[in-house]
Protein backbone atom coordinates (compact mmCIF):
# COMPACT_ATOMS: atom_id res chain seq x y z
CA UNK A 1 0.00 0.00 0.00
CA UNK A 2 1.01 3.64 -0.23
CA UNK A 3 1.30 3.71 3.54
CA UNK A 4 3.63 0.71 3.55
CA UNK A 5 5.84 2.49 1.01
CA UNK A 6 5.76 5.69 3.13
CA UNK A 7 4.19 7.55 0.21
CA UNK A 8 1.44 8.74 2.54
CA UNK A 9 1.84 8.82 6.31
CA UNK A 10 -0.42 10.16 9.03
CA UNK A 11 1.92 13.05 9.80
CA UNK A 12 1.60 14.22 6.17
CA UNK A 13 -2.17 14.68 6.51
CA UNK A 14 -3.65 17.81 8.03
CA UNK A 15 -7.37 17.99 8.79
CA UNK A 16 -9.10 21.22 9.76
CA UNK A 17 -12.75 20.79 10.63
CA UNK A 18 -12.94 24.52 11.31
CA UNK A 19 -11.77 25.37 7.78
CA UNK A 20 -13.40 22.22 6.37
CA UNK A 21 -10.19 21.28 4.62
CA UNK A 22 -7.91 18.29 4.22
CA UNK A 23 -4.31 18.80 3.10
CA UNK A 24 -2.33 15.75 2.08
CA UNK A 25 1.37 15.77 1.25
CA UNK A 26 2.67 12.64 -0.39
CA UNK A 27 6.19 11.43 -1.07
CA UNK A 28 6.87 9.62 -4.34
CA UNK A 29 9.06 6.54 -3.97
CA UNK A 30 11.80 8.06 -6.16
CA UNK A 31 12.49 11.64 -7.39
CA UNK A 32 11.59 10.74 -11.00
CA UNK A 33 8.54 8.59 -10.20
CA UNK A 34 6.43 8.45 -13.36
CA UNK A 35 3.35 7.55 -11.30
CA UNK A 36 3.36 10.72 -9.16
CA UNK A 37 0.41 12.36 -10.91
CA UNK A 38 -1.60 9.13 -10.86
CA UNK A 39 -0.84 8.61 -7.16
CA UNK A 40 -1.94 12.16 -6.36
CA UNK A 41 -5.07 11.78 -8.47
CA UNK A 42 -5.95 8.50 -6.74
CA UNK A 43 -5.50 10.09 -3.30
CA UNK A 44 -7.70 13.03 -4.30
CA UNK A 45 -10.42 10.76 -5.73
CA UNK A 46 -10.42 8.53 -2.64
CA UNK A 47 -10.88 11.56 -0.38
CA UNK A 48 -13.55 13.14 -2.59
CA UNK A 49 -15.49 9.87 -2.60
CA UNK A 50 -15.09 9.34 1.15
CA UNK A 51 -15.71 12.79 2.59
CA UNK A 52 -18.72 15.10 2.67
CA UNK A 53 -18.66 17.55 -0.23
CA UNK A 54 -18.21 20.49 2.18
CA UNK A 55 -14.51 19.58 2.60
CA UNK A 56 -11.86 21.20 0.42
CA UNK A 57 -9.24 18.62 -0.55
CA UNK A 58 -5.68 19.63 -1.39
CA UNK A 59 -3.17 16.97 -2.47
CA UNK A 60 0.46 17.91 -3.10
CA UNK A 61 3.89 16.36 -3.42
CA UNK A 62 6.03 16.95 -0.35
CA UNK A 63 8.53 19.72 -1.21
CA UNK A 64 11.88 18.53 -2.51
CA UNK A 65 10.85 14.91 -3.15
CA UNK A 66 10.14 14.91 -6.91
CA UNK A 67 11.87 16.33 -9.96
CA UNK A 68 8.57 17.62 -11.43
CA UNK A 69 7.03 18.71 -8.13
CA UNK A 70 5.78 22.11 -9.35
CA UNK A 71 4.18 20.74 -12.53
CA UNK A 72 2.51 17.80 -10.77
CA UNK A 73 1.20 20.03 -7.96
CA UNK A 74 -0.18 22.44 -10.55
CA UNK A 75 -2.05 19.60 -12.28
CA UNK A 76 -3.44 18.23 -9.02
CA UNK A 77 -4.62 21.68 -7.88
CA UNK A 78 -6.44 22.44 -11.15
CA UNK A 79 -10.05 21.33 -10.64
CA UNK A 80 -10.81 21.48 -14.36
CA UNK A 81 -7.83 19.27 -15.23
CA UNK A 82 -8.77 16.78 -12.53
CA UNK A 83 -12.38 16.71 -13.76
CA UNK A 84 -11.23 16.23 -17.36
CA UNK A 85 -8.89 13.42 -16.32
CA UNK A 86 -11.73 11.65 -14.55
CA UNK A 87 -13.90 11.93 -17.66
CA UNK A 88 -11.31 9.80 -19.47
CA UNK A 89 -12.73 6.29 -19.00
CA UNK A 90 -9.34 4.57 -19.34
CA UNK A 91 -7.70 6.83 -16.76
CA UNK A 92 -10.68 6.48 -14.44
CA UNK A 93 -10.36 2.68 -14.68
CA UNK A 94 -6.69 2.92 -13.69
CA UNK A 95 -7.58 5.19 -10.74
CA UNK A 96 -10.28 2.73 -9.67
CA UNK A 97 -7.78 -0.12 -9.85
CA UNK A 98 -5.43 1.88 -7.61
CA UNK A 99 -8.23 2.25 -5.08
CA UNK A 100 -9.37 -1.38 -5.17
CA UNK A 101 -8.65 -2.73 -1.70
CA UNK A 102 -9.73 -6.32 -2.30
CA UNK A 103 -7.14 -8.99 -1.60
CA UNK A 104 -6.41 -11.26 -4.53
Amino acid sequence: TLEQLNVVTEDQVEVSEEKKSIDVMFTPTIPHCSMATLIGLAIRVKLLRSLPSKFKVDVRIRPGTHASEVAVNKQLADKERVAAALENSQLLEVVNQCLDTREE
